[in-house]
C-alpha cells in the first residue's frame, strides 16, 4: 500500500500499480477475449503500419494493468485516480473546467432531509450487446457496490431502487452532500449480464470503447464502441501498454508509443518527434504534524501519539510562513507544479483566505521567538523549556521525489532553529508512526468527503485519515454541515469556512494542521501529431477522460519522426 487512498478519489502514485520500477506481472501469453495474436507494443516496424486513428498509450496512472479486469465494481475506472472507465458509462462525468455534469444522467434531485437522491437517466442508450440500458442496471450496479470494494465506500448507501425505467432513487443513511461524486465515478454494469468471477475479462458496458483482446501483463485493446450514444471519439482503436514508467520512456525512445507518462526526474528530457505534456492533477505534496502533546496514550494497534514540538502551534505557523515553497518547486520538481498552502487550494471548495505569505523566514523567527522557543546554547536548535525544536520526518523510502522533498525542507527548517530528522520508511512502518512524527503525504482530493475524513476529529484508529488527530469542534461544525447540505454551493461555503473562517480553520492561516508545500503535475511524452484537446482541470491523472476530443493533426506515420 502507498500513499493514503481514500474509497473515492484521494489517491496515491503507489496505489495504482505497484513501484514504479515493477513491471506488472502476468502470463503475457494469455490472451482473454478476441483473436487477434499480434502485440501492439513490438517494434517500430509494427507500428509502422497503424492507422492514424489507432492510439497506443502507456499512461500508467490510469492504465495501469488492473488486477481484477475492467470491472468497475472491483476498482476499474473509479478507485484509484482515473474517472473515466471508457468501457462503462458513468451517472455523471467531468467538464473541461473540472465541474460536474451529466452522462447517462439527465438530472437529479435531493430531497429536503438529504437522504433520498433521484437521478433521471437517458432512454436512448444500450449496451455493446444490444440490450437496453435501464434504471434497474442502475440500481443493480449500486447495490452490488454495497460492500463489493472498500475503494467504492458504498457505506452510506442503504439502497437504490428503479422508480420506473428512467429514474432511480438513491436511499442513503445519513446526509451527504459529496454523493455526487459516487454517482460520479462507478460505471453502469448490466444485470443481464454481469458475473463477478467473470465480467472483468469480458465487459459489456456502454461507453465510448469496448474491450477486444486483453494479453495480461502485456496489452489490452479497445475497439470504438459504434453505438455509443455521446459524442464518438476520433480514435477507433486504443492499445493500452502496461509498461512502467521508466520501460515506458524507453517505448517514447524508440517511436513505439502515441504517449506515455514519465517520472518528474525526466522533465528536461527531450525526444526527437514527441513534446512533453505536463497537466495539472492537484496532486498535492505536504507533511501533517501530529496535534497532541505526547502524554504517554496509545493508538488502538499500540502506537505512541502525540508530539510536544509538533503540537506546538507556534511550529507550525513557524514553518508555514518560513519554509520558501517557490524554492522546493523550482528546485525538486522543476517547475512542473505548483506551490500548494491548503491542500485543495485548485479546487473550487478551496479557500484562498486561509492561506498565509511565505518564504519570510525573520517573521518565522519572530513567531518562536516569541512563543519562547529560543536556541540558548548556540547549538543551532531551538529548545523550549528543556525541549528542543527537533522533530522526526518520515516519507516513502521508494520515492525519489519525496525524499528530496524532504531533504530541502529540513534545510530550509535548519535555518528557523528547527531540526527535522528523515526517516526513509516502508508504508507499514510510516503509519506505525504518523500519531507521533511528521509524514511527508501526498493526497489528490477531488471528492469533498475527503476533507471531512482528513479533518473531522477522530479516534487514533491506525488508519491514514486525519494523522494528525486534529480536534476542533468549530471545524468540525463547518465539516458537518458541509456534508448534510442538501445544495452544493451551499456545501462548499461550509468546506471554505473549515479551512478558515476569520478565526479558525485547518488552514495554515488557522491551526496549521499541515506543511502543505507543492503540488506535483503528471508529465507526459505526447506524440507531436496528437491532439489532446482541453483537459480536464486538474485531472492530470485522468488524461484519457477527455478522450472525445484527442484527434491526429498529422497523418504521417509515426515511424517519421
Amino acid at each position: 500500500m502507498g500513499d493514503p487512498i481514500s474509497s473515492s478519489s484521494q489517491v496515491s502514485d503507489e496505489s495504482v500499480s505497484g513501484d514504479s520500477g515493477e513491471l506488472v506481472s502476468g502470463n503475457s501469453d494469455e490472451s482473454v477475449s478476441g483473436d487477434s495474436e499480434e502485440s501492439v507494443s513490438g517494434g517500430s516496424d509494427e507500428l509502422a503500419s497503424k492507422s492514424s486513428d489507432e492510439l497506443v498509450v502507456n499512461v500508467n496512472s490510469h492504465t495501469g494493468e488492473p488486477e481484477t479486469g475492467f470491472d468497475p465494481l472491483l476498482g476499474w475506472g473509479c478507485g484509484h485516480v482515473n474517472f473515466e472507465p471508457l468501457i462503462q458509462s458513468t451517472l455523471f462525468k467531468s467538464a473541461d473546467d473540472g465541474s460536474i455534469i451529466n452522462d447517462l444522467a439527465t438530472n437529479y434531485s435531493v430531497s429536503s432531509d438529504g437522504k433520498n437522491w433521484t437521478v433521471y437517466i437517458r432512454d436512448d442508450v444500450r449496451f455493446t450487446d444490444g440490450e437496453n440500458l435501464t434504471a434497474e442496471d442502475v440500481a443493480f450496479t449500486f447495490n452490488t457496490a454495497i460492500g463489493s470494494n472498500s475503494e467504492l465506500d458504498m457505506s452510506n448507501l442503504e439502497k437504490a431502487t428503479a422508480i420506473n425505467n428512467t429514474a432511480v432513487e438513491f436511499k442513503l443513511k445519513e446526509p451527504q452532500s459529496s454523493f455526487i461524486w459516487r454517482l460520479r465515478y462507478v460505471g453502469i454494469v448490466p444485470e443481464h449480464a454481469y458475473k463477478k468471477e467473470t465480467y472483468g475479462s469480458n465487459p459489456i458496458g456502454s461507453g465510448p470503447y469496448k474491450l477486444v483482446e486483453w494479453d495480461k501483463g502485456q496489452q489490452a485493446i479497445l475497439e470504438l464502441n459504434e453505438n455509443y450514444y455521446g459524442k464518438k471519439p476520433y480514435f477507433k482503436k486504443i492499445t493500452m501498454l502496461f509498461l512502467d514508467k521508466d520501460t515506458a520512456l524507453a517505448a517514447v525512445k524508440s517511436g513505439d508509443v502515441d504517449i506515455a507518462e514519465i517520472e518528474i526526474s525526466h522533465a528536461n528530457q527531450t525526444v526527437d518527434g514527441y513534446k512533453l505534456v505536463s497537466l495539472p492533477a492537484a496532486r498535492a505534496q505536504g507533511l501533517s504534524f501530529p496535534m497532541q502533546n505526547n502524554t504517554g496514550k496509545k493508538s488502538l494497534q499500540g502506537d505512541t501519539i502525540g508530539n510536544n514540538v509538533t503540537a506546538d502551534i507556534a511550529i507550525r505557523k513557524a514553518l508555514n510562513i518560513g519554509i520558501d515553497r517557490k524554492a522546493l518547486l523550482e528546485g525538486v520538481i522543476y517547475g512542473k507544479g505548483a506551490v500548494e498552502y491548503t491542500g485543495v487550494d485548485q479546487r473550487n471548495f478551496g479557500n484562498p483566505e486561509a492561506k498565509v505569505n511565505d518564504s519570510n523566514p525573520e517573521e518565522a523567527k519572530k513567531i518562536l521567538e516569541n512563543a519562547g522557543w529560543k536556541d540558548t546554547d548556540g547549538d543551532g536548535i531551538r529548545e523550549k523549556n528543556g525541549t528542543k525544536a527537533e522533530f522526526k520526518l518520515y516519507y516513502s523510502a521508494s520515492d525519489q521525489t519525496r525524499q528530496a522533498l524532504s531533504v530541502a525542507v529540513s534545510e530550509q527548517a535548519k535555518e528557523l532553529g528547527i531540526k527535522i530528522d528523515l526517516v526513509g520508511a516502508s508504508w507499514d512502518e510510516i503509519y506505525a508512526n504518523q500519531y507521533s512524527s511528521a509524514v511527508l503525504y501526498a493526497y489528490s482530493s477531488i471528492d469533498t468527503f475527503n476533507l471531512y475524513q482528513q479533518y473531522h476529529s477522530k479516534e487514533a484508529d491506525d488508519t491514514y485519515r486525519n494523522p494528525g488527530l486534529y480536534n476542533n469542534s468549530v471545524v468540525d461544525g463547518y465539516l458537518e454541515t458541509a456534508l448534510k447540505s442538501t445544495d452544493q454551493d451551499q456545501a462548499t461555503k461550509y468546506w471554505k469556512l473549515a479551512a478558515y473562517d476569520g478565526n479558525t480553520g485547518f488552514g495554515p492561516a488557522g491551526d496549521a494542521t499541515w506543511l502543505w508545500l507543492v503540488t506535483i503535475d503528471y508529465l507526459y511524452m505526447a506524440d507531436e501529431t496528437l491532439d489532446m484537446g482541453t483537459p480536464q482541470r486538474n485531472a492530470g491523472a485522468d488524461v484519457l477522460g477527455n478522450i472525445y476530443e484527442w484527434k491526429r493533426v498529422d497523418t504521417a506515420s509515426p515511424t517519421s519522426k
